[in-house]
């Protein structure tokens, strides 16, 4: 069974925030979120909207399907 599509796109967007050099408070900032919702994504706690995503997406100035984690099989 795969794992949730939640906590991989929270692994996913951990990466890519990582990988940018960017804080969680400064990624929040820049989305226009709060702090602790960005931590609770990158958990796997929250389910995101197309709105959200777009959001941290263009915060992180990556195309929303960069956000997107690998499909499990």
């Amino acid at each position: 069974m795969s794992r949730d599509v939640r906590v991989r796109f929270g692994e996913r967007l951990r990466e890519v925030r990582t990988g940018h050099g960017i804080s969680q408070e400064r990624l929040a900032a820049l989305a226009e979120l709060h702090r602790t919702f960005v931590s609770l994504i990158e958990r796997g706690e929250r389910n995101v909207t197309l709105q959200t995503v777009e959001k941290l997406a263009l915060a992180l100035d990556v195309e929303m399907a960069e956000l997107m984690p690998v499909q499990e099989q």
